[in-house]
């Protein structure tokens, strides 16, 4: 008979173990409660692989910051050897960003790192926590290899996961890339799915999270953008129109950013968009000034590699470099003109 597979649990927390207070509100029980509710959600799962719990943390997914992003890595390090495969339960609020930020840690990642959560807490019955779990142990133990978030019907590459509802129960799609596979009668994989390899695991962890995300809007004024570029941050990402386009009035601040070598880093607003700068010329005014275009990444993976790559890059040429690296499927549409 085939031993079954042996698959370690990163416990974070999330809404799946969450209870609900005497007002209704979601709340994260002490940890010991936490991972009994998670063992209660499905007891079965010991038919499917041989588990093992680790704890990172117990909280709700909006308090994820980049130390735990380096938590989980030195985990799947140290057991990467005695593990088939890892399986993170985690928050929806920020698994995307989670998802992405472990795709840039664990370079040659040669076994599954699975995200997944839950809508609804795994006390109700109409939850989806059980489902989600159950089938991210089965694509741990599947010959599938990277970070993926096993999610609803969805399997995503780590790196194009977005959540796109707070309430649907299929929260999350894959920006700008078919999906790896989907959940139905039986888990079906596409032919772009890694597979596992025996290869040595490179780890990369450290981010500098002294970052920010500005969204252009009509009308926003100059000053904003020149204040925040003069508060001390180490990068910024900006979210520009249509293919990457920056007003006039705002390259003043980008000039300066540019004085003061901080990385500014171009994305599209556009749902399924990519930064095409060159196109038109209030996109390459800014290129001009050495501004640095997202191509077709998500924005989780944009700010999570930016504040990786501002840990293990020390000029602007390098981080450029960096961000301009596929380095685990988060770039597919990059253009000449950078």
């Amino acid at each position: 008979m085939r031993s079954k597979k042996k698959i370690l649990i990163l416990f974070c927390g999330g809404t799946l173990v969450m209870e609900e207070d005497a007002q209704g509100t979601l709340q994260s029980p002490p940890a010991d409660r936490a991972i009994n509710n998670l063992l209660r959600i499905e007891p079965r799962l010991k038919h499917i692989a041989d588990l093992t719990v680790s704890y990172i943390d117990n909280i709700d997914s909006t308090n994820i910051n980049p130390s735990h992003w380096d938590r989980m890595t030195d985990v799947i390090a140290e057991n990467y050897h005695s593990y088939d495969g890892f399986v993170v339960t985690h928050g929806t609020d920020t698994l995307a960003y989670t998802s992405s930020a472990l795709s840039f840690t664990l370079q040659k990642m040669g076994k599954p790192v699975i995200l997944t959560g839950a809508q609804i807490p795994g006390s109700r019955i109409e939850s989806d926590a059980r489902r989600n779990l159950t089938n991210a142990v089965r694509v741990a133990t599947m010959n599938v290899s990277g970070s993926i978030v096993v999610f609803g019907e969805s399997i995503i590459l780590g790196c194009r996961a977005t959540k796109m509802s707070e309430s649907k129960i299929d929260a999350f799609d894959s920006e700008n890339r078919e999906l790896l596979g989907e959940i139905r009668l039986t888990v079906e994989l596409s032919s772009a799915c890694p597979i596992r390899r025996d290869q040595p695991l490179n780890v990369k962890k450290g981010f500098d999270s002294n970052i920010a995300v500005c969204t252009i809007v009509p009308g926003m004024s100059e000053k904003t953008l020149g204040s925040l570029i003069e508060s001390g941050i180490h990068g910024l990402v900006i979210l520009g129109y249509g293919p990457g386009n920056i007003p006039y009035q705002y390259l003043k601040a980008i000039k300066k950013a540019g004085e003061m070598r901080i990385p500014v880093v171009v994305n599209s607003q556009c749902r399924e968009g990519a930064t095409i700068m060159h196109l038109y010329d209030v996109g390459q005014k800014a290129l001009d000034l050495g501004v640095i275009q997202a191509f077709d990444m998500s924005i989780e993976s944009v700010v999570t590699k930016l504040m990786w790559a501002l840990n293990h890059a020390d000029d602007y040429q390098s981080i450029k470099k960096i961000m301009h690296t596929n380095l685990a499927g988060e770039i597919s549409r990059p253009v000449s003109n950078t």
